[in-house]
């Protein structure tokens, strides 16, 4: 096992599956000659050239349409938005033709492509570049959505999500690119559609994915400290979600809070905590809970930007409420 970095393990999984696959090519803004904005793409130009590592002009709807066809030739393309807040500019090409087309051709046309990114809060980017999407793509018949916590997954899902015939959202988080973890050096895949118990526990489940995984983490340690053992979901699939694990872990402690940090309305986390109050009702001691991002625009202001998401804090008092501990 190697102790590396989250852009390491994706860089790794792209490196691996483009020599294993001569059809597999990046294409985003700034991949190739500067080396991705977070490093992702390192030394891929170098090893590859063009155009199997193509930088493209800042014009996510074009190049996003462009790594569409690309896939219904028979191609696997990786698209790499800077950001997901620029991903709206190509939200049609997503939804209204990679989404569709197996469906509009009748089986006929497959469409692998993966397009992946930084999603979620980052710090001092306010309210246009600081936005948690993934409730955009996983409302989508026709795609898969993953969103990975550590780099064990990141690199595991990645390279499932380019061998996949399917459209495939990765949503990786801007703040965790350098969190660290121990990853094989040998070669391995996540299955897409599979969430990963991170503790085991008795009182109460936090269910999560991506960055907000570690405030549970975190949450689950300060009330093992009070005397509460929690069990921590995470869900790394968003699309499809892994429902089985998700009441098989609820049937046991008999208490919920799922933390998302995108908005409430409508989100991934509002439509986990419905589905376990509905198939789970039986087995509930309490309400689910939901902590979620105030809904609200993110504000510029650090202080004000960090009161706004969830954190460790509002966990365990959400879990003390489910709880009856306050």
């Amino acid at each position: 096992m190697a102790e590396i970095a989250i852009r390491e393990a994706l860089r790794q999984a792209l490196d691996e599956e483009m020599e294993r696959d001569e059809r597999v090519f990046i294409m985003g803004e700034e991949v190739g000659e500067y080396e991705g904005a977070y490093k992702v793409t390192r030394g891929l130009l170098d090893k590859y050239g063009v155009p199997r590592v193509m930088d493209t002009p800042i014009a996510e709807l074009g190049f996003t349409g462009v790594g569409v066809g690309a896939a219904l030739t028979g191609l696997r393309p990786v698209v790499e938005w800077m950001t997901f807040n620029f991903s709206l500019l190509a939200i049609d090409q997503v939804i209204n033709n990679a989404a569709k087309m197996r469906h509009m051709s009748g089986g006929q046309l497959k469409c692998p492509i993966v397009f992946r990114g930084p999603n979620g809060p980052a710090e001092y980017l306010s309210s246009q570049h600081s936005q948690a999407l993934q409730s955009f793509y996983a409302h989508i018949p026709g795609l898969k959505v993953v969103a990975f916590s550590n780099p064990y997954d990141a690199k595991g899902l990645l390279k499932s999500a380019i061998r996949d015939d399917n459209p495939v959202v990765v949503l990786e988080s801007e703040m965790t690119y350098g969190l660290t973890g121990e990853v094989p050096e040998e070669e391995y895949l996540v299955p897409i559609g599979k969430a990963r118990v991170m503790r085991e526990g008795a009182d109460a489940t936090l269910i999560s994915f991506s960055k907000p995984v570690h405030y549970c983490m975190r949450a689950a340690q300060e009330l093992e400290n009070e005397g509460v053992s929690v069990e921590v979901l995470d869900l790394r699939s968003l699309r499809p979600l892994d429902e089985v694990a998700m009441y098989a872990s609820v049937r046991k402690t008999n208490r919920a809070v799922v933390v998302d940090e995108a908005w409430p309305v409508a989100s991934v986390g509002s439509h986990v905590a419905w589905l376990i109050s509905k198939n789970c009702f039986d087995d509930l001691d309490a309400p689910v809970e939901l902590v979620s991002s105030e809904d609200v625009p993110m504000p510029y202001n650090h202080t004000m930007e960090l009161a706004v998401q969830p954190s460790s804090d509002k966990i365990v008092a959400a879990v003390k409420r489910a709880a009856y501990m306050d």
